[in-house]
């Protein structure tokens, strides 16, 4: 196993969504709080100075979400048109798993691209890496981080349409 992170499946729209988020990251919002900053410092002692702080808190959050854009959109892999219809299971697709007899239905890939009304599994978490490249039918197991062993059956997979 390599330490390069794998490439995250985007849609072209998320693609454009987070472009965007990081421009104005990058740039407007950065300098809002940088200006909050200087000012907040003019006021004098800084130990007890509030506003200080929360700008100083907001720009770490900033920073952090800048550089986790720029790496997920640096290592995108980009398509205009979701992975194909043919059951196996990649990243940008809606499985269906049985797991301790219960289905459950998640989206393989990056949280960025969903919509917020399904649960995200990373192609790199134990349970997406035990599972991708495999098709309908098909059963496998995977260590939990508790190290418990987890029998999974692919039950369905199709292409994630948000």
């Amino acid at each position: 196993m390599t330490d390069q992170p794998s490439a995250a499946y985007l849609t072209q729209e998320a693609f454009d969504r987070l472009s965007a988020e990081l421009a104005e990251l990058s740039g407007p919002r950065r300098q809002e709080v940088v200006a909050r900053i200087e000012a907040a410092r003019e006021e004098g002692d800084l130990k007890e100075n509030g506003g200080y702080h929360a700008a100083r808190e907001e720009q770490g959050k900033i920073e952090l979400r800048i550089r986790q854009l720029t790496q997920l959109l640096d290592s995108a892999q980009v398509g205009a048109t979701p992975p194909p219809d043919d059951g196996v299971v990649e990243p940008g697709m809606v499985v269906t798993v049985e797991m301790f007899g219960d289905e459950e239905t998640f989206l393989l890939g990056s949280r960025e691209i969903a919509d917020g009304s399904i649960q995200v599994f990373s192609e790199a978490s134990p349970l997406g890496a035990a599972i991708n490249g495999l098709s309908v039918g098909d059963t496998t197991s995977y260590a939990a981080p508790n190290g418990k062993q987890i029998e999974v059956t692919i039950k369905k997979a199709v292409p994630y349409t948000g």
